[in-house]
């Protein structure tokens, strides 16, 4: 594998970082500006936001630029707003940092691919593209643990200041690593968004929307509930990210390995696993252990979605996969905002922390819904097909 995909795995890492770590410093950041701490999920809430109305527009500006200089533009654009969220003097312009740290991600994921893919003979591009990928999934092992852990010793801002060096790094990595790749012949991107005429495909949306969403109902508020619900105390956050991180790299691993035999099959079966783990959670959560055996078993029901997801959105829109790709980076984002959203609610509603988890299972109870009618779509259409 060429040094290129590490450039590449670098700034996924970066991504990925950034991305998660301000769920284990809701607290601080909370204090530091006097807000609460559903106020503080608005954070994360912005920056899923961002991703999701930013991935059509950077795909577009994709289309006009050749490969390597968006990478550049992109990684320049994640440092600017890492900088910008570490020396924020109010929540107005912490928001606006986490904003345009947003607009990067859906791009990069989707170009970096792409990227990736080109960089490798036809027979190695799946793992090409996995390597690029393991950035992101190390970054909840490593990065985020690491992020609170620094947050929690030097301050929020530290972990800002760590992450935009992470930026820079990748940064000179792609610089210095990656090819000049040319800017591909055509990519009219209104043609490709014709693919979204079909129902299958929202259907796949939708069901990436609800179902990794019902994961982040939970997550973001993860801090406060396993501090004053489970008891644990806050130096325990990083450990426990950790625990999270390692079930999500197995959940991932496993739900791609079934998806490639039976992906539809593997999709419900990762949805309602996710539902009820949730459904337990809310139960969990007040007591130590079993709230971080949950937690452990959440990580992996999580990402063992995430293949199938992938999978079925890209089968629903294979004449526009650059596009596809994009909005369902989108879509993952619009979920985790409208979680966080959510859970916000339940808990000023004075539900209390551990009650995000039966939010999450609503959630994650609609996408399996989605994700049984798209089934039968395909099934109701087989004949057809086959006929033809």
């Amino acid at each position: 594998m060429p040094l290129a995909l590490l450039a590449l795995a670098i700034g996924a890492f970066g991504i990925g970082t950034t991305e998660f770590v301000i769920a284990g410093l809701l607290p601080e950041v909370a204090t530091e500006f006097d807000v609460s701490i559903p106020a503080a999920g608005w954070l994360i809430t912005g920056y899923a936001l961002s991703v999701a109305v930013g991935a059509l527009p950077m795909t577009a500006l994709g289309n006009r630029m050749r490969r390597k200089q968006l990478l550049l533009l992109l990684m320049a654009i994640f440092v600017a707003g890492n900088i910008l969220s570490a020396v924020a003097p109010s929540y107005g312009v912490m928001m606006a940092g986490r904003i345009v740290t947003a607009l990067c991600h859906g791009a990069f994921f989707g170009v970096g691919a792409v990227v990736a893919s080109d960089l490798v003979k036809p027979e190695k591009k799946a793992s090409a593209i996995a390597l690029m990928f393991t950035g992101l999934t190390v970054a909840n092992v490593l990065g985020v643990p690491l992020g609170t852990f620094i947050g929690q010793g030097l301050g929020w801002r530290a972990t800002f200041w760590v992450v935009a060096g992470l930026g820079v790094l990748g940064l000179i990595g792609i610089a210095a690593l990656v090819p000049e790749i040319a800017r591909p012949a055509g990519g009219n991107l209104r043609a490709e968004l014709a693919v979204f005429r079909s129902p299958k495909v929202w259907l796949a949306v939708g069901t990436t929307v609800l179902g990794f969403g019902g994961v982040f109902a939970s997550f973001t508020y993860i801090a406060p509930m396993m501090t004053q619900d489970a008891g644990l105390p806050e130096s325990a956050i990083s450990w426990l990210l950790v625990l999270f991180g390692i079930g999500m790299v197995f959940g991932n691993l496993l739900g791609g390995r079934f998806a490639d035999r039976a992906l539809m099959p593997t999709l419900y079966t990762s949805l309602g696993a996710l539902t009820l783990i949730l459904v337990v959670f809310g139960f969990t959560a007040h007591w130590a252990v079993p709230a971080i055996i949950t937690l452990f078993l959440l990580g992996g029901f999580a990402f063992s979605t995430t293949p199938p997801l992938q999978l079925r959105t890209l089968a629903s829109a294979s004449s526009a996969p650059t596009v596809a790709s994009a909005v369902n980076i989108g879509a993952f984002n619009l979920g985790n905002a409208l979680a966080a959203w959510l859970g916000g609610l339940v808990i000023a509603a004075g539900y209390g922390y551990a009650a995000t988890n039966w939010a999450g299972a609503a959630m994650a109870a609609g996408a399996l819904v989605l994700a049984l009618i798209s089934g039968a779509l395909d099934r109701r259409h087989a004949p057809e097909l086959v006929a033809a």
